[in-house]
């Protein structure tokens, strides 16, 4: 597992109970800057991954947000270290969408044909990645940034691949009860993603939202989870350059949680019957070609990429 970075914030959080955001707003402008590197990774010559709806979702968030998506990175011009770290920030975030699209392809290919993406954001793979035809996705998310989404792609005459039912609703309410009534079948086994998410949650929400999705999967599910803590250097100074030079205010520490009790989401998943592999997102960049500099090495996040598969619901409690 990761090590959590549990130091003192530089300044405290924005977060409060039931926070509400529009795309562009507190954790709806971190889905923008993540889908931006994923327009930037798009129009390398080399992708790792290609998310063709990317720019446009970013773009259409005004001038600033296309500048960010612009894979020249031309608003770092005149700031080359700026520019490195920046550019190992996109590419941590195409080395963690490989690993979560290689996820769904394993998953479509053992037979399951449910996936729920909690927090989706703007995430495209409804659209970019192919499914089989009988495959339906559960997208998960506050209803603006969903709202968003489906206008932007719909005015681009975007078409998913699969059957998608967009759930809109808040994580930290009765998420559950919306899914189902959205059509979630709980008797089928499921893939769920949880990429980017844990640690906008607090600590007791975590666990209620692990025991929630382990009792609602049956045996043979699926569940990708990226866990990680925040090296808050190299990453602070990526979110100082963006409001100094593009005026948009992305800061992830601010809108995270970091508190010191955190469960081990890996060990959590064990104990109730998941199987659970984990990779170092360094060593899976490495692996990938996307390896970081040693210079850099101490101002980049470093989480763990896990996936885990549910082999029987198991009461914590009892005694192997």
């Amino acid at each position: 597992m990761t090590d959590l970075d549990h130091s003192p914030r530089s300044h405290p959080s924005r977060r409060t109970a039931g926070d509400t955001w529009a795309i562009t707003e507190s954790v709806g402008a971190t889905a923008l800057g993540v889908a931006a590197c994923r327009a930037v990774e798009t129009a390398g010559a080399d992708p790792l991954i290609r998310d063709e709806f990317a720019e446009v979702l970013v773009s259409s968030a005004g001038s600033a947000w296309a500048r960010l998506a612009d894979a020249s990175m031309a608003w770092l011009e005149g700031d080359p270290r700026g520019q490195r770290l920046h550019r190992i920030g996109c590419d941590y975030l195409a080395v963690r969408t490989h690993f979560f699209d290689e996820f769904f392809r394993a998953a479509v290919s053992a037979g399951i044909r449910q996936v729920v993406i909690l927090a989706a954001g703007l995430d495209c793979r409804a659209y970019r990645l192919t499914w089989p035809a009988d495959t339906v996705i559960y997208e998960i998310d506050q209803p603006k940034v969903l709202e968003y989404k489906a206008e932007i792609l719909g005015s681009q005459g975007a078409i998913t691949t699969a059957k998608r039912a967009a759930v809109a609703v808040d994580l930290r309410d009765d998420w559950p009860a919306a899914l189902t009534a959205a059509g979630f079948d709980r008797s089928q086994p499921t893939a769920w993603l949880a990429e980017g998410l844990l640690a906008y949650l607090p600590s007791d929400a975590v666990d209620n939202l692990l025991e929630l999705l382990t009792a609602l999967s049956s045996p043979g599910s699926e569940i990708a989870v990226e866990v990680f803590g925040m090296n808050s250097s190299g990453n602070t100074q990526r979110w100082n350059r963006m409001r100094d030079r593009l005026g948009l205010d992305i800061d992830v520490e601010a809108l995270t949680y970091h508190e010191p009790d955190r469960s081990d989401v890996a060990q959590w998943l064990v104990a109730r019957g998941w199987r659970v592999h984990s990779v170092g997102s360094r060593d899976e960049m490495g692996r990938l070609g996307r390896p970081i500099p040693h210079d850099l090495v101490d101002e980049t996040v470093r989480t763990t990429l896990l996936r885990a598969h549910q082999v029987a619901q198991r009461d914590p409690t009892t005694p192997d």
